[in-house]
């Protein structure tokens, strides 16, 4: 038989509305404090839309070294370098010292691509005419370019790819880096999801489309509601979550903190475009059996849960269909009350979420989620953490164009 690897995640690294960092992060999720506020990136006042899930106080230049030239990179390969500094600082791997085995996978799922860039290129032809444009914007502007900035630095034994499937692209990303390990064509892995939608044409495609809240501008950190009764639709917010996934023999070689070990993973379509959220059902079905548990064996489940009237109760219908009965039991919440929908950074924020709360024993609240949907009738977990046995969670992301994927991670014993 073939050895099959267990995988375990040694670092993480986030950056995300609600906070810099895993101790921000945390608090904020567990005190259900919104990142949601005013637009300050551009000038919003043209929109119908005016808030927004921004990283605040984020100075590149304190995450990235200067010969890189942070200006030059978009915003959400800003970010996806600074997480992944961040995780390997967190597994305690120092990329300067070799430390690293060859191969090395960075795995970066992105949903949007740089925005920022792209805008600019636009602005700069028409103020400055077609010479104007920056040498710098095509590179800057390929959606592999967060994930080869990471490969870069870390040096020839990294290997780069870029995952595009929605919202589960950064989850997604993940699960690709988990089955390398676990087939033993890489030791360790770098792998997550970045996205920087917010920019003047970013937010008005989003309002447009119904996906963003268009009302609360006055109200901002209550906007992002997810099973609420009162929710509208879902916040457009950015930021980065990144993981270093680890071959559990290697990481107990170096005597590295565990934080969780990866399960089973599942990603499905939905089973048709009227059927919103239906591919949830066969990777969830999918994450489980790969995991080998059944249901009853999740103590915790973290819903995509947007905040979208639509998606929020068709999510819950498809729990129920998976879980049955248990669906009244096992723990839900949602944490996009605090984050908002960073599109591909969703996933991994998630993940970083479940990571925490098994290791303390806490889920998270449903952030805003005041007055619960009636259909929304599950054990939903709202507005404080509570105390829970927590050995495996189960995660589900789905996003734009009908991409569903779940994850099943467990507690390291």
């Amino acid at each position: 038989m073939v050895k099959r690897n267990r995988v375990v995640i040694t670092g993480m690294g986030v950056l995300a509305p609600n906070g810099i960092g895993l101790d921000a992060f945390w608090q904020s999720l567990l005190a259900g404090r919104s990142g949601i506020g005013a637009i300050t990136l551009f000038d919003a006042s043209n929109l119908k839309s005016q808030i927004a899930g921004e990283v605040k106080n984020f100075d590149p230049h304190q995450f990235i070294e200067p010969e890189l030239r942070p200006r030059r990179m978009a915003r959400h390969t800003q970010f996806a370098y600074a997480a992944a500094m961040m995780a390997l600082n967190d597994a305690k791997i120092d990329i300067r010292h070799g430390s690293l085995p060859s191969p090395t996978p960075v795995v970066i799922g992105v949903s949007t691509s740089a925005l920022d860039v792209i805008e600019k290129v636009f602005r700069d032809s028409e103020t400055k005419g077609l010479q104007g444009v920056s040498p710098t914007a095509l590179g800057a502007s390929k959606p592999q370019a967060a994930a080869n900035v990471i490969a870069d630095r870390i040096g020839v034994c990294a290997n780069a790819a870029t995952v595009s499937s929605a919202c589960p692209s950064g989850l997604d990303a993940i699960a690709i880096a988990c089955g390398l390990i676990r087939n033993g064509e890489a030791e360790i892995g770098i792998a997550g999801g970045a996205d920087a939608p917010i920019t003047e044409h970013g937010v008005a495609s989003f309002v447009a489309s119904g996906l963003s809240s268009a009302f609360r501008n006055g109200d901002p950190q209550k906007a992002s509601r997810p099973f609420d009764r009162q929710r509208i639709s879902g916040v457009l917010s950015e930021g980065a979550g990144i993981v270093v996934l680890e071959n559990l023999e290697r990481a107990q070689a170096r005597g590295a903190k565990i934080y969780v070990e990866l399960g089973g993973f599942g990603t499905q379509r939905d089973l048709t475009p009227d059927q919103p959220a239906t591919g949830l059902i066969g990777a969830m079905r999918q994450a489980l059996a790969n995991a080998n548990c059944r249901p009853s064996d999740i103590d915790y489940i973290s819903v995509y849960g947007p905040g979208d009237p639509l998606l929020d109760l068709a999510e819950i219908e498809c729990v129920k269909q998976v879980f049955g009965p248990y669906s009244y039991i096992v723990p839900i919440s949602s944490i996009k009350g605090v984050t908002g929908n960073p599109l591909a950074a969703g996933g991994p924020l998630q993940l970083v979420s479940c990571a925490l709360s098994i290791q303390a024993q806490l889920v998270v609240p449903t952030a805003n989620c005041e007055d619960p949907d009636p259909r929304c009738d599950v054990n939903l977990v709202t507005l404080r953490p509570r105390k829970a046995r927590i050995n495996r969670a189960l995660i589900n992301v789905r996003g734009l164009g009908g991409s569903a994927s779940s994850f099943v991670i467990s507690r390291f014993l």
